[in-house]
């Protein structure tokens, strides 16, 4: 599995992690899936507060349970809970469901009604205490992300986690090179549309040479760029299992041309 620096942490990180979103309904299974996906490199685990109200925090912190030093977890404050106090709260309620002492990284969920300095100075707060070693944002636009750096300073946010998939590439157009240039890593969330992936002509024949899959070939394209990561969600051992292989695959420029002229790019975020 392909390692590489996230944003401007000198950590390096899976391209391809595990998300847990809407991971509850089947504890046994979800639990089986994230240690196989771990035993397999996928060691970026991505979670939130408001995944099952807390029971997906609770299935991660026994996935890896004995194992917290392997992984690299993420976790994420609601837009209403992002007051400086409240985030506080938020983020230690987390820990206590994770069974962790600390975050690798803690996000703002989405933009929030709480002024964002708030929010920073919260994060900054639980850096200094030790209960997270970065943070960074989710659903951030191009120039909310902008305001957000002005607020923070240079090197502060960690990462970006953003819709991205085949038939939604709009954030390489100024989200992708903005986070780039601020050395922001971009994390695309959904890499399957949310369980609306459809295969394509173009992603089978390069899976035939490759003797892979077309997903694996739709993962592999979506982590091209340098600075992005991927986390697909699944709740099966063989679905991990496919999702991990994309990790290791090697795509040339010529497809990737194809495949970027098969799903070409929509609206601007």
């Amino acid at each position: 599995m392909e390692r590489r620096a996230f944003g401007w942490m000198s950590t390096l990180v899976p391209v391809i992690g595990q998300g847990t979103w809407d991971m509850e309904g089947n504890r046994k299974a979800s639990i089986a899936a994230l240690r196989r996906g771990m035993d397999l490199g996928m060691t970026h685990i991505d979670t939130a507060e408001m995944y099952g109200n807390g029971a997906v925090e609770e299935i991660v912190g026994e996935a890896l349970e004995g194992r917290r030093a392997e992984a690299f977890v993420v976790s994420k404050v609601l837009p209403q809970n992002a007051s400086r106090a409240g985030t506080i709260a938020a983020c230690e309620r987390s820990l206590r469901r994770l069974r962790m002492d600390s975050l690798d990284v803690y996000l703002l969920h989405s933009p929030s009604r709480h002024p964002l300095a708030e929010t920073i100075a919260a994060f900054e707060d639980l850096v200094r205490a030790g209960k997270t070693t970065a943070w960074g944002v989710s659903n951030f636009n191009t120039k909310a992300l902008e305001d957000a750096v002005r607020v923070a300073g240079a090197t502060r946010i960690a990462c970006n986690q953003v819709l991205y998939y085949l038939e939604d590439r709009a954030v390489e157009q100024e989200l992708m090179p903005a986070c780039a240039r601020h050395r922001i890593a971009l994390v695309g969330y959904s890499p399957f549309g949310q369980g609306r992936f459809r295969t394509h002509r173009v992603l089978e024949d390069i899976a035939r040479a490759h003797g892979a899959t077309a997903r694996q070939v739709a993962l592999r394209f979506l982590v091209r760029d340098p600075n992005a990561f991927t986390i697909p969600k699944s709740s099966t051992v063989k679905h991990v299992e496919e999702n991990a292989g994309a990790g290791s695959l090697e795509l040339t420029e010529e497809e990737i041309q194809r495949i970027a002229a098969a799903f070409p790019p929509r609206r601007p975020h």
